[in-house]
């Protein structure tokens, strides 16, 4: 295996290689993964995360062996880019790859979340407590992003985490699934409406989060309300139409 682990977590190499090594017998199942497996492992007193990515194509075996970084240590380089610039995800702990003539099992390990919940359950729940005001956040958190250049390509409702700080009387977000993202310079404003197409299908969140964004850029709201549903608009009906496509090929 080749790995690479955080410096903190360096005392822990043994456990480390030892879990990837029993993931299949040991940890406790998490989440609903349809393409890739996680586990909760316990380390002393805290919980670890340890997502097993689906064994690539073979195209992609080649690929990630030779030519291209694995999305294991894409996400394990990335948590510490965006820790790096300010903005959370659950902490990098390590990341593990399996690459003999082909690439194959790889993993990558992070720090557990508790307390916890994803932005897509404000699009099944419309009276979510405090819906709006946890719209504005994360458009303010987004918002942040573009600022500091971060492009994230799977800006989707399941791969940002929510926490309620007691304390301090706000919300925290945690950017999840880090294996697709770009580092810009600066992120100009067709960029920026497109990273909002993935979030939700409702037309009420999208008006939310426009009118905190115009706020935000300094833009005319009716415009950037018009050119973030016509993004939304079209992912979903691309979406959709890929979803059709699928069934038809299955019922053949």
């Amino acid at each position: 295996m080749n790995f690479e682990i955080s410096e903190k977590y360096k005392r822990y190499t043994d456990r480390l290689v030892e879990l990837t090594q029993n993931f299949e017998r040991e940890g406790e199942a998490f989440g609903d993964q349809p393409r890739n497996t996680i586990k909760l492992f316990k380390l002393d007193r805290e919980t670890l995360n340890v997502k097993s990515f689906k064994v690539p194509n073979l195209i992609n075996r080649i690929a990630y062996r030779y030519f291209r970084k694995s999305k294991a240590r894409r996400s394990f380089e990335y948590a510490h880019l965006l820790i790096e610039r300010g903005i959370n995800t659950p902490y990098p702990i390590a990341y593990f790859e399996e690459k003999k003539v082909l690439f194959g099992k790889s993993f990558y390990i992070s720090k557990q979340l508790e307390g916890v919940f994803e932005y897509r359950e404000m699009i099944f729940e419309p009276k979510f407590p405090n819906r709006y005001e946890i719209l504005k956040q994360f458009t303010r958190f987004t918002y942040q992003l573009h600022e500091k250049g971060i492009e994230f390509l799977d800006h989707s409702p399941g791969n940002t985490l929510i926490f309620y700080d007691e304390a301090q009387k706000k919300y925290e977000f945690y950017l999840v699934d880090l294996n697709r993202m770009k580092f810009h310079k600066a992120l100009d404003y067709e960029m920026r409406i497109k990273n909002f197409a993935r979030l939700t299908p409702e037309k009420n969140m999208v008006y939310t989060m426009s009118a905190e964004y115009a706020r935000l850029i300094g833009k005319d709201f009716e415009t950037v309300f018009k050119d973030m549903w016509a993004a939304v608009q079209e992912f979903f009906k691309k979406r959709d139409r890929k979803k059709r496509l699928k069934k038809m090929v299955k019922n053949k």
